[in-house]
């Protein structure tokens, strides 16, 4: 495989990015995502980690799409999504054309209401496996103006996969978390009645004005606005106050921000 001084210079930071130890798992799916989006020359990105209990794709980060089409996409249509049955079980880098030709793909409600709504035509998929447990995934898309991906770009993707998956796998581990729905404490109801503010002590000035805002229904993009910080800055702050108060969801961050103020 050949490769340009430009792709090698950029193959290099996503490899020393995966190479740090210290970024949490959300942040460190955005960051390679981002990268991508430059490696690859796209447009768009999403990532989730399934969970199989619920289900569900879950813990979304993503670029230049829309929060409002990503919460119908949660709700609804990756319950009726026609291309991740065969993409999520592929172990290398796939695009979409691979799995479903985009004529056929465009006549679906899928293409219409959803990914058309943000400009998505031309996709390519990475899904991170370790062992039998789907940890995280790669969503990377071009817009219409845009050729698809070609054999070279796949394999650009595909070049990642490992040292993504090891990254992804390292974070997870480091932070106590075997699944995607566990957390390295688990708080029970009683003890956040008893000791919200002993928890929320436990986290840091700027740590407690994101988790704040956050606990008042703000976006991360909105948090990120607001005080005047980066989006993964925010994600930094989240990761580290939800293993801190041994939360993993906003609907409990939420339930002891309201119990610290009585």
């Amino acid at each position: 495989m050949q490769l340009t001084s430009r792709e090698l210079a950029l193959l290099a930071d996503v490899f020393k990015l995966l190479a740090d130890r210290t970024l949490p798992e959300d942040v460190l799916r955005f960051e390679v995502g981002r990268r991508m989006l430059d490696l690859l020359r796209a447009d768009y990105m999403g990532s989730y980690v399934w969970d199989a209990v619920q289900g569900a794709f879950v813990h979304r980060v993503a670029i230049n799409m829309s929060a409002d089409n990503l919460g119908d996409y949660e709700r609804y249509f990756q319950f009726c999504d026609p291309l991740m049955p065969s993409l999520q079980n592929r172990r290398e880098a796939v695009r979409v054309t691979d799995v479903v030709p985009h004529d056929v793909l465009a006549r679906t409600e899928f293409f219409n209401d959803f990914l058309r709504r943000d400009g998505l035509y031309w996709g390519l998929n990475l899904f991170a496996w370790d062992g039998d447990e789907n940890i995280g995934d790669l969503r990377i898309w071009r817009g219409k103006h845009r050729e698809n991906f070609s054999d070279h770009e796949l394999a650009l993707l595909e070049l990642i996969r490992p040292a993504f998956t090891a990254a992804l796998a390292r974070s997870r581990s480091e932070a106590g978390l075997t699944k995607a729905t566990d957390a390295p404490v688990v708080v029970t109801p009683e003890e956040m009645v008893q000791s919200g503010d002993d928890l929320l002590g436990r986290l840091t000035p700027r740590e407690r004005e994101v988790v704040v805002l956050a606990a008042e229904g703000l976006l991360d993009k909105e948090i990120a606005q607001r005080l005047g910080i980066s989006y993964t800055t925010v994600r930094t702050h989240l990761d580290r106050s939800f293993q801190k108060l041994g939360i993993n969801n906003r609907s409990r961050l939420a339930r002891l921000v309201q119990l610290s103020r009585r």
